[in-house]
């Protein structure tokens, strides 16, 4: 319910995935006050989402009985490049967007300052302020969800490059030829890693006759499994699915030990669906594996942690980018 007194700031956070929408209305001193979830439906197209959004922020609201007049801002991360300044989306593969006016659609249906960024560095916003009290200089945050992206922090500010679309570590090429990614090239990180690389790598398998237990679960058709399912069918000693999670986590670790080479950070954080569902499973391969392909005394001193902000790490950096834009 919403917190009590006439003059309480409210600011929603919104992170849009490629399959579900989630929403958070939070108070300034960003505790939840209610959320919502509504799916996607990317293949419907850019304006039938954007009021998709509208219709879950409206939920959100509605849930903590509070009306939008008392939300002084809405922050939504998108998957892929972003331009802040005018709120677009330029490019977001796993939705299959273009170009897309993300803030001048959805202030006219919410009629609230709206602001765009990235989701991974909303996702490292939100993990910077509320995990980490924003006391590093320079933090790398790796989410591994539908995709993978990343966000920076660089001596205490969120850094997006020259062309807007730094961090974009999915479309890092980490095998020559490998598999087709959603982004027209072969072999990328997010190819080989992400949950549906993970997701396909299964489907693909079983279709081949392989055992798991992930079909005792689910069944003979899969297409409908989710990140906990892996989980319940590790539990239950599937050693197919033990050793694909071990190579993904392997790649992941490359990944890390590549962003340490390259920008040498403070902290690196992991987060999104795949590690909030097994983070007991791969943290530790994918630390060892980093150190491991770090340049020789370029890690030391270096945390790297999963967050512990799980799937909300999206709707706190939104009401966190929100509150800083609107101050």
């Amino acid at each position: 319910m919403a917190e009590s007194g006439g003059k309480q700031e409210y600011y929603i956070g919104v992170d849009l995935g490629g399959t579900k929408i989630l929403a958070g209305v939070f108070s300034h001193n960003l505790k939840c006050a209610g959320r919502a979830k509504v799916s996607t439906k990317a293949q419907r197209g850019p304006e039938a989402v954007i009021e998709r959004i509208a219709r879950c922020v409206r939920d959100a609201v509605d849930e903590c009985d509070l009306d939008l007049k008392k939300v002084k801002g809405v922050g939504v991360g998108a998957p892929g490049p972003v331009d802040p300044e005018n709120g677009h989306v330029i490019v977001a593969p796993n939705l299959g967007w273009e170009d897309a006016p993300l803030k001048k659609e959805l202030e006219k249906l919410l009629d609230t300052p709206v602001f765009v960024e990235n989701d991974c560095n909303v996702c490292t916003l939100g993990v910077y302020e509320c995990e980490l009290q924003s006391k590093p200089k320079d933090v790398v945050g790796i989410f591994i969800g539908t995709g993978i992206g990343a966000g920076l922090i660089l001596n205490g500010k969120p850094y997006s490059g020259f062309n807007r679309s730094a961090g974009e570590i999915g479309h890092m090429v980490v095998e020559v030829g490998g598999p087709k990614c959603s982004c027209g090239n072969r072999g990328c990180f997010e190819a080989v890693a992400s949950r549906q690389a993970i997701f396909r790598k299964i489907q693909a398998a079983v279709k081949d006759g392989q055992k798991t237990i992930l079909t005792d679960i689910l069944g003979d058709d899969i297409l409908d499994m989710r990140s906990g399912d892996l989980r319940k069918a590790l539990r239950k000693g599937d050693k197919f699915l033990e050793k694909l999670i071990e190579e993904a986590a392997e790649y992941i670790g490359i990944g890390v030990a590549n962003v340490i080479n390259l920008l040498n950070p403070e902290v690196v954080v992991l987060g999104g669906g795949i590690i909030y569902a097994l983070e007991d499973d791969m943290m530790a391969i994918i630390v060892e594996t980093a150190k491991d392909y770090a340049l020789s005394g370029t890690a030391k001193g270096i945390e790297i942690i999963a967050s512990k902000l799980g799937d909300d790490a999206g709707i706190v950096g939104g009401a966190v980018l929100a509150r800083r834009e609107t101050k």
